[in-house]
């Protein structure tokens, strides 16, 4: 994948989620879907809800167009100037019946958050939802981590991978630009990785989300102006989830790979941080683990005297240093470098646990 094939689709998906944008708040007050302050809420008005649907239009329409044209290519012959990415055209054509797949469980976990944030279905609800739409991705379209164990234990522990992520980054957007912003720091070190073993179909589609990400971002990042809601969240913590799958932490050519396969758990340290200790505060607490309350970690900063924007902005430097991590990590061949990459991920987290565990104003 050219530079510049790579930067048509980041801006392709900026202009459409930017322009969009204005479009979805319109759309939220003329239809009263607004977030409005309540409970764990801590935003003092009500902010526009669907900012998650200009993400997904900038996501969606670039990659359904795509596939409609490698189709018709495939069949009739690529133009000629595609260049060297014509080489490409049938092997992407190859995987539009997987791709539509994948694109349909991210519409279906739009509409179930859109349902959610309209009215609350109840988290118990929520998540049966979606572990039913992760196990249709995974056995429909062949959605696949660690397929040298059993086919039994690759369903489960893809479905729970697929699941897990798209609620770390629904945990995750408790702050102005949070999630998405995290989301668009992994994608960019995700997008890095593909691009550096030669994938162009995964790496094409973190060029489109990465562009919808930071369409969205001026809008909600602190103070938000609008709000991607669970229709958003759900969807890009789950392409991200699915996309993590299927790139190949494999140069072409080579057959080493035991440190590869921790690359999307170093780059997504940070959201799964926060969903598992704020997970076991809960329990700790004798609440439910997934009803949502102030414990996530961003709020535990806020409350030791961080402003919002230093929160976010310190958060996205760990996401940043977890991300550099897991960069280095695939093209590691060594265990001690390995190691010590493992040892700066660690360094990180006890970092934050330090922050939000110093003492502070009450």
């Amino acid at each position: 994948m050219t530079i510049w094939s790579a930067l048509a689709a980041v801006a392709a998906a900026f202009a459409i989620t930017a322009v969009a944008m204005p479009l979805t708040q319109k759309l939220a007050r003329r239809f009263n879907f607004m977030d409005v302050p309540a409970r764990h809420k801590a935003h003092g008005r009500a902010v526009p809800l669907l900012g998650g649907c200009a993400i997904l239009a900038g996501f969606l329409l670039p990659s359904v167009l795509a596939m409609a044209l490698v189709s018709v290519w495939a069949a009739q012959g690529a133009p000629a100037w595609l260049g060297g990415l014509a080489v490409h055209v049938p092997g992407a054509a190859g995987r539009v019946p997987m791709g539509l797949g994948i694109l349909g469980g991210a519409v279906a976990l739009h509409v179930l958050g859109l349902v959610d944030d309209r009215r609350a279905l109840g988290p118990w609800i929520k998540l049966a939802a979606q572990l039913a739409i992760c196990l249709i991705v995974v056995l429909a379209f062949n959605v696949r981590v660690l397929t040298a164990v059993s086919p039994a234990g690759s369903v489960i522990l893809s479905v729970l991978w697929l699941a897990g992520i798209t609620n770390a980054f629904n945990f995750l957007d408790n702050m102005d630009g949070l999630s998405a912003g995290v989301a668009a720091i992994c994608c960019a070190a995700l997008l890095g990785t593909a691009l550096s073993m030669g994938q162009v179909f995964v790496s094409a589609w973190l060029c489109l989300l990465l562009g919808a990400l930071l369409g969205f971002l001026p809008y909600n990042f602190p103070p938000a102006r609008s709000f991607m809601g669970d229709a958003g969240s759900m969807v890009i913590g789950y392409l991200l989830a699915v996309l993590s799958t299927l790139t190949t932490y494999v140069q072409p050519g080579q057959t080493y790979y035991a440190f590869g396969i921790f690359v999307p758990l170093v780059l997504l340290a940070v959201p799964i941080y926060d969903m598992v200790s704020v997970i076991l505060l809960r329990i700790r607490a004798r609440s439910s683990p997934i009803v949502g309350d102030r414990r996530h970690f961003s709020h535990r900063l806020l409350r030791r005297g961080m402003s919002v924007r230093k929160v976010v902005l310190t958060i996205y430097l760990c996401t940043g240093a977890t991300a550099a991590s897991a960069l280095l990590l695939a093209h590691v061949r060594d265990s001690a470098i390995a190691l010590l990459v493992f040892a700066q991920v660690v360094c990180i987290l006890l970092v934050i646990a330090l922050l939000e565990s110093a003492e502070g104003k009450p």
